[in-house]
């Protein structure tokens, strides 16, 4: 008896109309099962990526998932040992029952193609889901309904196939710690040959730089604070600092490649281009945003607003500012400029104006935030770049005295911390003082309340135009807080003039 099956063909039917049937190759499955009973090592090969479900036939299908629980007790999975879990197996029978499996094992000529076979296996099984996933959006876009516009099915759409091409992949798996090695020696190396001797996108902002190292490929970096912090400043200061410090590199084939700095996408879906664009603009020109808004300019300023416009204008820095994104809408413009332009940084204003991609009503808030930072995580893995998200707090630091922020004040904290390789708080101590002028008590002596007044202005003395930036979490380096110069009115944040450092670095 063949150890062919003869399984049906693509024939044509009724009125010269042909019958499609999906694809498959059930030969292929019969030789890699056959390799495995011949020998189960064979197994071995495949075990990683190939699953029962990816066979076309389900009776190979259950033979798989057999074998794989004899070998994984380190029992030996062969047709004598598998015939008293098939002897009832209805759909077995239909195709020979257990003497099949001595049919198998007995017509297999050598294991040594077993991995091609489960490859090819595995990737008819995708093909299938191709066509299954086809065929839901057709109907799906066939049926419009009113809280299901077209731009969300593409989300999903995408969404989905995202998830069949990662939990598609063949390839992977261990690599040997020599080969680990000389990439690691690599970075180091590039890190040597920088000026910052960074081993990531630098941030511009010199002790900053010290504490983290640079902002590290695949590393997702939560930026968070209250509001009127200066969360979009600081972001927009290391994008452009990035940028500005970019610096590629042509090798022997003609590839360019980045050695400094890095290309920014910069995803504002909080502020318009055009308010995030005059924002940098007020920063570099060191003229205030208010002023640029309502003309107020000098013609002295004016000239340093066009020189300032001229020079950003070169930069490698790309903003989109489409509302309301969903998270695998992100991943697609990331991956298209990263293949268009390079990509060596994502910024993300703000995390919780991200839509998850469910599309599922009943999906709670922390659920879908949960998407969202696993899936800017895996993002940041995938591109191999360094992904800041900001991210707002909750109200209970207001109800501290002291108004610094912890990582349980981040909201839909436990997600949001987990997935994080960095997490920062921005924290400007002069905006609370300045809201917190002390007033005179009732039957308070004077010299007491003058006392207690001058103690008020001697520290927003101290604390004037300064920021820190409190880093709460960190994989790779220390924590603790990073002190910075902030100048309200341009909304900037640079260096703290200090014994060490008196100005920025010049790229």
């Amino acid at each position: 008896m063949s150890s062919v099956i003869p399984f049906g063909s693509g024939a044509p039917t009724g009125e010269g109309v042909p019958f499609r049937t999906p694809p498959h190759n059930y030969e292929a499955e019969q030789a890699l099962l056959g390799a495995i009973l011949l020998n189960n090592r064979a197994f071995e090969k495949v075990s990683e990526f190939l699953r029962p479900e990816h066979f076309a036939e389900p009776a190979h299908g259950r033979i798989f998932a057999a074998c794989g629980k004899l070998v994984e007790r380190g029992q030996i999975a062969n047709p004598v040992t598998l015939k008293t879990f098939f002897e009832n197996d209805g759909g077995l029978a239909e195709i020979g029952g257990t003497p099949y499996l001595a049919q198998l094992a007995n017509a297999v000529v050598s294991i040594i193609n077993a991995e091609d076979y489960g490859k090819l296996v595995h990737d008819l099984h995708l093909r299938r889901e191709l066509i299954a996933l086809g065929e839901e959006l057709v109907n799906r876009a066939f049926e419009p309904q009113i809280d299901d516009p077209a731009m969300d099915q593409i989300g999903r759409a995408e969404a989905q196939l995202y998830e069949l091409a990662t939990t598609g992949q063949t390839e992977g798996g261990f690599e040997t710690f020599g080969t680990v090695l000389v990439e690691a020696v690599r970075q180091a190396e590039a890190a040597h040959q920088r000026q910052g001797k960074l081993s990531g996108v630098p941030t511009g902002l010199i002790d900053m730089d010290k504490k983290l190292g640079g902002l590290h490929a695949s590393d997702l970096l939560i930026l968070a604070g209250r509001p009127s912090m200066g969360k979009t400043s600081l972001a927009t200061n290391i994008a452009f600092n990035a940028a500005k410090a970019y610096r590629e590199e042509v090798d022997a084939l003609g590839h360019k490649k980045g050695v400094d700095g890095a290309v920014v996408a910069f995803f504002s879906l909080e502020m318009s281009s055009e308010q995030l664009a005059t924002r940098i603009l007020a920063e570099q020109a060191e003229i205030s945003s208010h002023k640029i808004r309502q003309g107020e300019m000098s013609n002295d300023e004016f000239e340093r607003l066009v020189v300032a416009a001229q020079e950003l204008s070169r930069l490698p820095l790309h903003i989109d500012d489409t509302p309301a994104l969903s998270i695998s809408a992100v991943r697609t413009r990331a991956r298209r400029l990263k293949r268009q332009h390079g990509l060596g940084l994502i910024v993300v204003d703000y995390l919780q104006l991200l839509r998850g991609t469910g599309g599922s009503s009943d999906q709670n808030r922390v659920q879908e935030v949960s998407e969202i930072t696993r899936g800017l995580k895996a993002l940041a893995k995938e591109l191999d770049v360094p992904v800041i998200a900001l991210s707002q707090l909750s109200r209970a630091v207001e109800q501290r005295e002291d108004k610094r922020p912890q990582l349980a004040d981040l909201r839909e904290s436990g997600s949001i911390e987990q997935d994080a390789d960095v997490v920062m708080f921005v924290f400007r101590e002069q905006y609370y003082l300045e809201r917190a002028e002390p007033a005179r008590r009732p039957e308070e002596a004077e010299d007491k309340f003058n006392e207690r007044y001058a103690k008020w202005q001697e520290r927003c003395e101290q604390v004037y135009n300064t920021a820190e930036v409190i880093i709460a979490k960190q994989r790779h380096g220390p924590v603790g807080t990073v002190r910075l110069s902030f100048l309200g009115e341009f909304t900037k944040f640079g260096n703290l003039i200090t014994d060490d450092h008196f100005e920025a670095p010049e790229y």
